[in-house]
């Protein structure tokens, strides 16, 4: 690793990245940022490498999941206390019915740049440019909203650090104590089949806490009773705030993104000869590698290759993104190629990006049903070649939107327009969200006889 630097990443084609107007200011908030202190630490992210290890062995499963982009506007500490609370939810159900640990990872605390289809839009003539996410421009269709400021990345991170710091308190400070399991749901959760299942769920998890605890098994004498470990996630794309977060730990000597525990590179942006492979290939952090239908077998070796060169277990994540329907075309080809040159891969699902439609009333949706469908035949290839199924990477929330059609609460096209906050893709609510724990449940529980 010698030829490469936190900076290395510069000499490389790049693509995804905003035009700052003001090189002088944006070089002055880089600096500065170079100087704040790390969102998490180096022993965390070894700690997570080694249960993601476990996921990749087939001992564990990896529940990844958040806001598509978080917003400066929707800051609050309500909202992060549902989605974490629905992130527990699933992972108690997965856990409890599938039979399985789960790994938690949250696309949270930094999740703010996205990729777009285009660098400009246009909306009645004029042409300004696309919306990159709040840590870039804002999502008011202005000139002066679009464009680019460097000032945001400051932002970005004090509400991140914000927010790592809620997620703590939240995981060692009561709120994942399974004794709370049933104070976990949310209001509206209440009104579905989905719900009264979790609720005859928790009834059992209450059942068995009481015969541990009359065993001398309490939460005051296992911590994984009354504490979680939970770790944040988002997308590498704006390398200039990557490489501010890039230090070198003072145990190992090795280079570590403190930015977050976890960080992956999109189907957009994962060239092989690119910055943002150069970059990725340079930090100890766990790297995810999202996998659309465009997706080259050998592209992928070569990419796993490059971010894993010792075949670390536990340090790939390959995030797979077909599309309903088109993963029995794509999908055991990539399986068997990883199998055949016996690399350590964890595979997880991501039923999202690959099903988004326009709706009749021209919203941007995805129906639970494509969603459900695409992890199932995720679930089935790993069946028929014989690997494992590791993780899903979800878009969700714990607000009660209405972004997603379908699911059991059957939200219509015509109830979108009631609760859509999303500023960028549309995101499962906390019963759709619910469904889709339950069908994970019922295969891992199959795959684990």
């Amino acid at each position: 690793m010698s030829d490469w630097s936190p900076s290395s990443w510069r000499d490389k084609p790049i693509l995804q990245q905003p035009t700052y107007p003001d090189q002088n200011q944006l070089n002055k908030v880089l600096n500065e940022l170079k100087n704040y202190p790390p969102l998490v630490f180096a022993g965390e992210v070894r700690n997570l490498k080694e249960q993601l290890a476990k996921v990749t062995n087939g001992n564990a499963f990896l529940l990844q999941g958040g806001d598509c982009a978080e917003s400066f506007s929707e800051f609050h500490a309500n909202n992060i206390r549902d989605t974490f609370k629905v992130l527990l939810q699933m992972a108690v159900v997965m856990t409890y019915a599938g039979g399985v640990p789960v790994v938690k990872i949250g696309r949270l605390g930094g999740q703010f740049a996205k990729p777009r289809s285009s660098d400009t839009e246009t909306i009645d003539g004029v042409t300004l440019d696309s919306y990159r996410g709040d840590i870039i421009n804002s999502v008011e269709f202005s000139k002066e909203a679009r464009t680019p400021d460097p000032q945001r990345m400051i932002k970005a991170y004090n509400q991140s650090a914000a927010t790592l710091n809620l997620l703590r308190a939240f995981a060692s400070g009561g709120l994942a104590d399974l004794r709370q399991v049933h104070r976990w749901n949310l209001d509206f959760a209440h009104q579905s089949e989905v719900s009264k299942k979790y609720e005859e769920l928790a009834e059992n998890i209450e059942n068995s806490l009481n015969f541990m605890e009359a065993c001398g098994v309490t939460p005051k004498t296992y911590r994984t009773l009354r504490e979680t470990d939970f770790y944040t996630s988002h997308e590498a794309l704006l390398l200039p705030y990557e490489e501010a977060f890039t230090r070198k730990d003072s145990i190992t000597n090795e280079w570590y993104n403190v930015a977050a525990h976890m960080v992956w590179v999109g189907d957009r942006t994962r060239q092989l000869d690119g910055a943002h492979i150069e970059y990725l290939r340079g930090i100890k952090n766990p790297v995810g590698i999202k996998a659309g239908p465009s997706m080259d077998p050998e592209d992928l070796i070569k990419l796993c290759t490059k971010l894993n060169p010792e075949n670390e277990a536990g340090k790939v994540n390959v995030i797979v993104r077909m599309g309903a329907n088109k993963v029995a075309d794509g999908m055991p080809k990539l399986v068997r190629a990883i199998e055949a040159e016996g690399l350590n891969v964890l595979w997880s699902c991501d039923p999202m990006h690959g099903n988004t439609i326009k709706s009749s009333n021209n919203y941007k949706t995805r129906p639970v049903e494509d969603v459900l469908t695409e992890v199932k035949q995720f679930f089935q290839v790993h069946k028929a070649e014989g690997t494992y199924a590791g993780g899903i990477h979800l878009e969700m929330t714990g607000k009660n939107v209405t972004e997603c059609i379908g699911g059991s609460f059957m939200i219509t096209e015509e109830d979108l327009s009631s609760r859509y906050h999303t500023h960028c893709d549309p995101r499962l609510n906390a019963d759709q969200s619910l469904e889709l724990a339950f069908l994970i449940a019922d295969t891992l529980k199959e795959a684990h006889k």
